[in-house]
């Protein structure tokens, strides 16, 4: 591939000219650039390209919107597009086959398929939660500083998000370990055998689905100008999801319910962190005030506010 060299991008910049060339890739993208010979450092600009997002899908056609089959199905286009639950299966089950069998092999990375699947599927039923090293390490005979590398690893590729633990100033005991989240929710009930809505609907999983794709769908949505975080005290208070910019703190609950109530320990770490805004963000579409200065909100119209 072509890597553009900086003397051609000096030139236009010195002539004005506005036009941009632009580099597809793939989640190779950071070694490729590693093997050019010069530096394209204040010439460059990364763009993450994701799957479809519930803000796009909405745009695209609100009146048929349905966020289900976008939860269920994942963003990728040949799953959310396919004509049926059976078809989106298994063109994810062919996706996750052939990413560890040839693209990560590809990219150089020494880690046998059936471990990498392994770790994958087992790193789905952490969705959600702070992942257990030492268990993992245990279950795949391997180090913890390998278990590590394998995370990041699929941070890297862009399958797996952490989320940080809050690190301002509190007088609170906190959890320090990052919450992982299978970015894309339908390859995490491929990964966690979850073929139709209905079954989602009935595992043990829905909970923390649902707040996952909430979160990649802000996430993926929100300028770099955002700082992302979680909060959860030894005392089992917690937030969600924390979004900070200046002077603007944003404490965000996740709950799969259409009447959402304000838990006592939401209000109590929203204190510890001095939220300027608190939301539950629920599975309806309506936006109306809750006690205590929260207001519940549906996705949709949440993600209206960073517009």
């Amino acid at each position: 591939m072509y890597l553009p060299h900086n003397g051609v991008i000096d030139k236009r910049k010195r002539t004005g000219e506005k036009s941009a060339q632009f580099l597809l890739l793939g989640s190779a993208s950071k070694d490729l650039l590693q093997q050019g010979s010069e530096t394209l450092a204040e010439r460059i600009r990364y763009l993450e390209l994701t799957p479809f997002l519930a803000s796009e899908v909405f745009k695209d056609n609100p009146m048929d919107f349905k966020m289900e089959r976008l939860w269920l199905r994942g963003g990728f286009p040949d799953s959310y597009l396919a004509q049926d639950d059976q078809e989106s299966w298994q063109r994810r089950s062919d996706f996750i086959g052939t990413y560890v069998e040839r693209d990560v092999p590809n990219l150089g990375i020494n880690v046998s398929n059936l471990r990498m699947r392994r770790f994958w599927s087992m790193l789905a039923h952490y969705h959600g939660q702070q992942i257990n090293m030492s268990s993992l390490a245990k279950s795949l005979e391997v180090s913890h500083t390998t278990i590590r590398h394998y995370l990041d690893i699929l941070t890297d590729l862009y399958m797996v998000r952490q989320v940080q633990p809050w690190s301002g100033n509190t007088k609170k005991r906190l959890i320090k370990s990052p919450k992982i989240y299978i970015r894309d929710t339908g390859l995490l009930h491929r990964l966690l055998s979850i073929p139709a809505f209905e079954d989602l609907l009935g595992h043990p999983v829905i909970g923390a689905s649902w707040e996952g794709f909430v979160i990649e769908s802000i996430l993926s949505n929100i300028s770099d100008q955002w700082t992302a975080s979680y909060y959860r005290s030894a005392e089992q208070t917690k937030i969600d999801l924390i979004l900070e910019r200046s002077m603007t703190r944003y404490a965000i609950e996740i709950k799969r319910t259409s009447a959402p109530r304000v838990p006592s320990g939401f209000l109590r770490a929203c204190e510890d962190i001095k939220a300027t805004n608190k939301f539950i963000i629920h599975a309806g579409t309506d936006r109306f005030p809750l006690s205590n200065q929260t207001e519940a909100i549906g996705l949709i119209e949440f993600l209206k506010i960073f517009e």
